[in-house]
């Protein structure tokens, strides 16, 4: 309960909404504000008319700081491998499109240098070079090479950040495509285990130059490129290797920038191969049209 004397004493409510009762005052003015008039301050709140006048009186340094430090700011210690989570929904949802009968998903996305030359008497279409990660031959051929992105992207995408790492995945599976390319040309291929390749090529550079012990994936690397080899195996050991070197380079450029003041270098390296590795694919044109 409250006397008439408090009732009639203007300092126990707000002095911009005098119908709402307050015992917080502002800490420049020492007027009562409610809650809703109240501002933090570094010591205590202020109401508007101090924080305006604040703001009028700031020097352009302070407002610009001001702007800088509101923002809001990505999570810089949300170190969960997205990237990796999205290769592996996008890839197993154009799985499930393959299964639809009658559809036919990987006549349009697999790979085939044929649909990079001009002159073959069918359509151009080189975004075949990139599609091809996300078509495969069946479930264990998706299971395992999504299983290998799961692993190897746990490690990778947090160390690289997740825009590197999605361009050494984009640029280790164009290498794959190019590789088959060159050795193979005319050859049906599907899968990412170019990209995959790449990745374990990274890895393996990455580790090498930042004294990591590296001899468990050297094992890894080993047996898989032996069974690309292997009579009975019907696996595209071209986009492996491919996707090895290409990975491996990626990984070089990686670990050779990786201060700050030379991200624009790194940028231009990475533009650099994906050029050249384009600029490869005009051999089998000559060669082999």
């Amino acid at each position: 309960m409250t006397t008439d004397a408090f009732q009639r004493n203007a300092d126990n409510f707000c002095y911009r909404h005098p119908d709402r009762q307050s015992f917080v005052l502002c800490q420049r003015c020492l007027r009562t504000i409610c809650p809703e008039c109240q501002t933090q301050a570094p010591v205590g709140v202020i109401c508007p008319e101090c924080l305006a006048e604040q703001r009028r009186a700031a020097s352009p340094a302070q407002r610009k700081a001001q702007r800088r430090w509101s923002r809001p700011r990505a999570r810089s210690t949300d170190s969960r491998p997205l990237v990796t989570y999205g290769i592996i929904a996008v890839t197993a949802f154009v799985y499930l499109l393959q299964l639809i009968p009658g559809l036919g998903v990987e006549n349009y996305l697999a790979f085939n240098s044929a649909f990079l030359l001009p002159g073959s008497g069918i359509p151009v279409e080189p975004w075949r070079l990139l599609t091809v990660l996300l078509v495969h031959g069946g479930f264990l051929h998706l299971a395992l090479n999504m299983l290998a992105v799961f692993m190897i992207g746990q490690s990778l995408e947090p160390l690289l950040g997740r825009w590197r790492y999605l361009a050494l995945y984009l640029i280790s599976g164009l290498a794959g495509s190019v590789g088959v390319a060159l050795i193979a040309p005319g050859t049906w291929v599907v899968g990412a285990s170019g990209a995959v390749f790449g990745m374990l090529g990274a890895l393996l550079v990455i580790g090498r130059h930042i004294g990591a012990n590296i001899r468990g994936i050297v094992i890894v690397l080993a047996i898989n490129l032996v069974i690309g080899f292997l009579p009975g195996f019907t696996v595209a050991w071209q986009a492996h290797v491919g996707g090895l070197l290409g990975g491996a380079l990626v990984g070089f450029i990686y670990a050779r920038t990786r201060e700050l003041r030379r991200r624009n270098l790194q940028i231009a390296l990475l533009a650099a191969v994906t050029v050249g590795l384009l600029a490869l694919l005009v051999i089998p044109a000559v060669f082999y049209v």
